[in-house]
């Protein structure tokens, strides 16, 4: 696949300046195995999202010509440190995985390094420590999607409650930080109740109910990710307001993932708005990403062929923002956010077997 982000093999007989120089056609260069072995660990198999990604990932292997390993580290880090070192006895040419604690994941990364086994982390970044790409999603652009659409539904006024992640992951922290920036920012009187759940569904709902006996006028949930959904229209259910949006006592809800269930829910009037993150994306560009590494290319910022981008996010690591879409019933464009409509047939949510 060629990128219009410069790629170049590594040969050692190219210059710095010629590498440069070089960097900005497809380039090519022979792979060490036919079918290179590579290693990915499965982060969790308790969300419809993450299972997904592990439907995905085998299909893209062999799209790719790659042998696979697999691993699941159940949201542990010292798991998918464990993971780590069977990887390396296993003899993987490379690893893609999706440490869910990013700051602790850092002296795994040291001893891959160290062995000179590329790594592609997905969904998350790491908060130290080098990888060869990550392939992620612009997570700050979920929260300001969130809070556009929903200070649009709510008229920029009234009480809104976010449904954190995990604050040890960069995702929790990037999707909070720009909700609330842009609540400030944009909606200085919509009032945010931020609550703290470490993906957790029930921690979640346990929140949300409170909230709502708090402060019965509450208007808008935003749940960080799906793992919140279930609970979330049990709550409103129970309250007495899972109701459509046509109905004056409907709380607006919006979510993170797309998965099947929030782009049927959406379409019932159930939740209003989710941002798809591409499931099948990340699998597919975690091994593109590290058969290249194999294969001996390197990337630089830019555009891709992909409708992403790649950035630098800090000196020698790069991050793939891959697209990933406001959904919402209408396709309707809030606070200068275009939106897909839930049926869209782009979307991978509606595409799953």
């Amino acid at each position: 696949m060629r990128l219009r982000t410069a790629l170049c093999s590594t040969a050692s007989a190219l210059s710095a300046l010629a590498l440069l120089s070089a960097c900005g056609g497809s380039g090519t260069s022979a792979s060490s195995s036919a079918t290179p072995l590579v290693g990915v660990d499965y982060p969790r198999s308790d969300t419809d999202f993450w299972n997904s990604y592990i439907k995905y990932t085998p299909e893209s292997a062999k799209e790719l010509g790659l042998s696979l390993k697999t691993t699941n580290s159940q949201n542990d880090v010292a798991k998918l440190t464990a993971n780590a070192q069977t990887f390396i006895s296993q003899n993987v040419k490379g690893v893609a995985m999706a440490p869910q604690d990013t700051a602790a994941i850092a002296p795994t990364l040291a001893q891959l390094q160290a062995k000179k086994i590329p790594v592609v982390t997905v969904d998350t970044r790491p908060d130290s420590g080098d990888v060869f790409m990550v392939v992620r999603a612009d997570n700050r652009a979920y929260g300001e999607k969130a809070c556009q659409f929903l200070g649009t539904k709510l008229g920029g006024k009234g009480k809104v409650v976010m449904l954190q992640g995990g604050l040890d992951s960069i995702n929790g922290r990037d999707r909070t930080e720009a909700f609330n920036d842009c609540m400030k920012k944009s909606y200085p009187d919509i009032k945010v109740f931020g609550e703290a759940t470490n993906w957790d569904g029930a921690v979640a709902a346990q929140k949300l109910q409170a909230d709502l006996t708090a402060n019965p006028d509450i208007k808008g949930i935003y749940m960080q990710s799906s793992f919140a959904l279930s609970g979330t229209l049990q709550v409103l259910k129970q309250k007495g307001l899972l109701v459509g949006p046509e109905d004056k006592k409907h709380v607006f809800v919006v979510s993170n993932d797309g998965i099947p269930e929030e782009l049927k829910s959406i379409a019932e009037g159930k939740i209003d708005a989710t941002v798809s993150q591409p499931a099948d994306l990340y699998a597919k560009f975690a091994l593109y990403y590290l058969k290249a590494a194999i294969d001996g290319k390197t990337f630089k910022p830019g555009k891709t062929d992909h409708d992403s981008t790649i950035v630098q996010v800090r000196e020698g690591l790069l991050e793939d923002q891959l697209s990933a879409p406001l959904v919402t019933a209408d396709g309707a464009t809030y606070g200068g956010v275009p939106s897909l409509k839930s049926g869209d047939k782009s979307l991978w949510g509606n595409n799953i077997n």
